[in-house]
């Protein structure tokens, strides 16, 4: 140990002054030094300058996911001029030739190679000074996919009784074809590939506008909450196909003899009692498996359709044989607090009649019949017995007379009698 005690007195003051001295320096430099560095923290980072003094190819973002097979080591971690890490980054990623050999473990080459991708993307944007924490959106708003399932569906649920339709379109025909695609990056042609697709597969006029209509009110909606990236509706420049719905199949008189004699042979026991009723009633086949005792005043032969496809209430009257057919159910002793069509087994409505509906209707020879073809057959016997179209309208629940239109199917019977109210002209000859 070093001594001073040979020293004299005046030298032994002075070196005691000088080792103060130095002693009150060196605390100097490390506050100053620690006032400096608590400076660079709270500053923003906008270094691009590298420290390489260890070989640093790539950087994870701290919430991004490491592969299986892969483990990440921890190097000199990555530093700026200031000598502070950009936004908090972690420990470099090491992807020298050693990390590959011992650690690659059974990861795929493709899924190593994009982890390799998406790191070497993470330091460039955090020597540019941005923060590759943060989530990037799109820059043309959300994709398609994610909009319409986690914006639209959950809201036209909310008041849309079709919206499964809605869900299902979405599903097999949006998605697949604009899914990953930003919605203010979708043109016009864009949806026209969509639409000139689902003609080529075979959907119908229908269908098809029936996606440009759900493409079309996402973007309102979309422009109507200010989504950001959203800037127009590139579906509005777009003409809808022109539809031909008009649907000439409609009984005869002595094929619905047939069809009820082929439903009497049902295995179903009130698949005769349905069908007959859809006859009498018009109605839609939902509405008559729905069809409650509660609604039925037997008294002023009326059925009360608490809900329509319009969502209003709507009142049938019942023709004679509608009010027999319900006499007889009620006859039978059948419970009048549930379903009128109750299904024996459950109690509750029919789910589905297709499989005994397409028995019967192959054995009535008319295997193209559709359950809604009765409520087309309906209006034209109406028609046919000379009731005009403003009764057909109120009686099938149309709120547009052009629709009811579309039912009058007239007979060539009825033209060929219209046609003789034309007298006859006696050609005199000079």
């Amino acid at each position: 140990m070093f001594s001073i005690g040979h020293l004299s007195a005046s030298t032994q003051q002075r070196l005691r002054v000088y080792a103060f001295d130095a002693f009150s320096l060196i605390c100097l430099i490390a506050v100053a030094a620690k006032v400096v560095v608590s400076y660079h923290r709270r500053r923003p980072h906008a270094c691009t300058k590298i420290d390489r003094c260890r070989c640093v190819n790539a950087v994870l973002p701290r919430r991004a996911q490491p592969l299986r097979g892969i483990r990440y080591l921890n190097t000199w971690p990555l530093r700026g001029c200031d000598g502070q890490r950009p936004f908090g980054l972690p420990s470099a990623l090491s992807l020298g030739r050693k990390a590959t050999r011992a650690h690659s473990g059974g990861c795929a080459l493709a899924d190593y190679r994009r982890s390799e991708d998406g790191t070497r993307a993470a330091l460039r944007r955090a020597m540019a000074g941005e923060n590759p924490r943060l989530e990037r959106l799109p820059e043309h708003g959300p994709t398609i996919a994610t909009f319409y399932r986690e914006h639209y569906l959950p809201y036209v649920k909310s008041y849309k009784r079709s919206w499964n339709t809605d869900e299902t379109m979405i599903r097999l025909h949006v998605v697949p074809a604009l899914g990953e695609r930003a919605m203010g990056s979708v043109i016009p042609p864009d949806i026209a590939r969509l639409i000139e697709t689902m003609r080529e597969r075979g959907y119908a006029a229908g269908t098809c506008n029936r996606a440009l209509i759900l493409l079309s009110y996402g973007y309102t909606l979309a422009l109507r909450w200010g989504v950001e990236g959203v800037e127009q509706n590139p579906a509005k420049a777009l003409r809808e196909l022109k539809e031909d719905n008009r649907i000439e199949r409609y009984l005869t008189n002595e094929q619905t003899q047939r069809l009820l004699v082929a439903v009497n042979e049902s295995h179903n026991p009130l698949l005769a009692s349905i069908v007959a009723f859809l006859i009498y009633t018009g109605a839609r086949r939902r509405e008559v498996l729905d069809a409650r005792w509660d609604d039925v005043d037997m008294v002023r032969k009326l059925w009360r359709i608490p809900k329509t496809k319009s969502g209003k209430v709507r009142h049938v009257p019942l023709s004679k044989g509608a009010w027999q057919l319900l006499s007889a159910l009620r006859a039978e002793g059948v419970p009048l607090n549930g379903c009128v069509f109750a299904n024996p087994r459950t109690g509750l409505p029919f789910v589905s009649i297709f499989h005994s509906w397409d028995a019967a209707r192959q054995r009535a020879g008319l295997p193209e019949l559709r359950l809604h073809d009765l409520r087309h057959s309906f209006a034209s016997f109406l028609v046919n017995a000379g009731r005009s179209l403003y009764e057909v309208q109120e009686l099938l629940g149309h709120a547009d007379i052009r629709t009811t239109a579309r039912y009058a199917h007239l007979s060539r019977e009825r033209l060929f009698e219209a046609v003789e109210a034309v007298p006859v002209m006696t050609m005199q000859s000079e």
